[in-house]
């Protein structure tokens, strides 16, 4: 069926090419937008002291109807600073909210969040439909008291890219096992728990790659490296700094298993992608994960901020062959249930055209995960 060409500005923040899960989400609906019929034209506030951004608000959406859009797009990291914009205008078109986290954020601090959380439901009330990034979101907008009826989930894809042809790198250098960790440098990522936890370990026993954006919280980054300067860490873990989408690939393949002890992950698509490449994930049983592994099936999950349960998870990975097997096995058996970047677009745009022809029903679930 041949569908008309769609206009969607995408209001975010900032550069929208960054590397983070929500932006990539982004890009990738972006890239497989012209074979859905459609066009996703970023508009970004500037990254100016909360809320003084929000004074753009009009002129985004004075913008969006310049290009004469078919709907427009608020991204959740931008749902606050729209807010007061999409409370006083009336809108020509219907405004889609796509989310990657709850009202008030996952980033910020306490006082921030609480500011910015009225603001942020008050633009997802506005919005005709809700695109969430998982079901632990989805229940998360629910609990906020949200209608079900009125929320989408598409997850992220599975799939990463392919890895550059060559010899598989060894990131063991000399020792049983390599862990890898791809999350930029946040507080809510665990890197510092997770570098405490890992010096437990026999000097032997394994290495540990870090890949992410080292300078997105300078404070949180200059104590990372701090602690992977000390002693007990500095001859065995890696900071990569970001990596091409192939090269992540590479890393994934080279490695045998993911660990992220993130604490408020609304999906964590590393996980997902780790698991496609048959690795057993660890990290604390909160957030996300648990939707996506099980504990002692896909990998090895532990109780939040429990440093030494964490710490004698990896021991056993480093020094069991089998158990790395096993669990890496079922993972990438559950992660080929997920959704590949095709599907997700495919769920993403039937979403959106759905809300374009009318109100949903009650009982839509047409763009749910499975």
């Amino acid at each position: 069926m041949k569908h008309s060409q769609l206009v969607l500005p995408l209001i975010t923040l900032g550069d929208p090419r960054r590397v983070s899960g929500g932006y990539l989400y982004h890009q990738r609906m972006s890239d497989a937008a012209p074979a859905h019929a459609a066009r996703i034209i970023f508009l970004s506030f500037p990254e100016w002291p909360f809320p003084v951004a929000a004074l753009r608000g009009a002129a985004m959406f004075r913008r969006s109807e310049e290009l004469r859009a078919s709907a427009v797009l608020v991204d959740s990291i931008a749902a606050g600073l729209a807010a007061p914009a999409l409370a006083l205008r009336r809108h020509r078109v219907p405004v889609i909210a796509v989310l990657h986290q709850p009202p008030g954020g996952i980033d910020h601090g306490i006082v921030r969040a609480r500011a910015q959380a009225p603001l942020d439901r008050l633009a997802l009330r506005r919005a005709d439909i809700l695109i969430a990034a998982s079901d632990h979101l989805a229940e998360q907008l629910v609990e906020a008291g949200f209608a079900r009826s009125r929320i989408r989930v598409v997850v992220p894809g599975r799939d990463v890219a392919a890895p550059p042809k060559g010899p598989v790198e060894d990131l063991r250098r000399g020792r049983r096992a390599a862990f890898l960790t791809i999350a930029n440098w946040l507080p809510h990522k665990g890197i510092l728990e997770l570098l405490d936890a890992f010096a437990r370990l026999p000097a032997d026993a394994a290495m540990l790659h870090l890949a992410g954006d080292e300078s997105v919280d300078a404070r949180y980054a200059a104590r990372v490296r701090s602690r992977i300067t000390e002693a007990d860490l500095s001859s065995r873990v890696v900071a990569h700094g970001p990596l091409s989408q192939e090269n992540v690939a590479r890393f994934y393949e080279a490695a045998d298993a993911f660990v992220l002890p993130a604490a408020r992950e609304t999906y964590g698509t590393a996980w997902g992608e780790a698991m496609a490449f048959g690795l057993p994930v660890v990290g604390w049983r909160t957030g996300n994960l648990p939707y996506l592994a099980e504990d002692e099936r896909q990998g090895l999950l532990v109780e939040p901020g429990d440093v030494e349960a964490l710490s004698q998870a990896l021991v056993r990975l480093a020094s069991d062959e089998d158990a790395r097997a096993r669990l890496g096995a079922a993972a990438k058996c559950r992660a080929l249930a997920l959704p590949t970047w095709e599907d997700s677009a495919a769920r993403f745009f039937t979403a959106i055209r759905e809300c374009l022809r009318g109100p949903p029903a009650a009982d839509c679930s047409s763009a749910s995960s499975p």
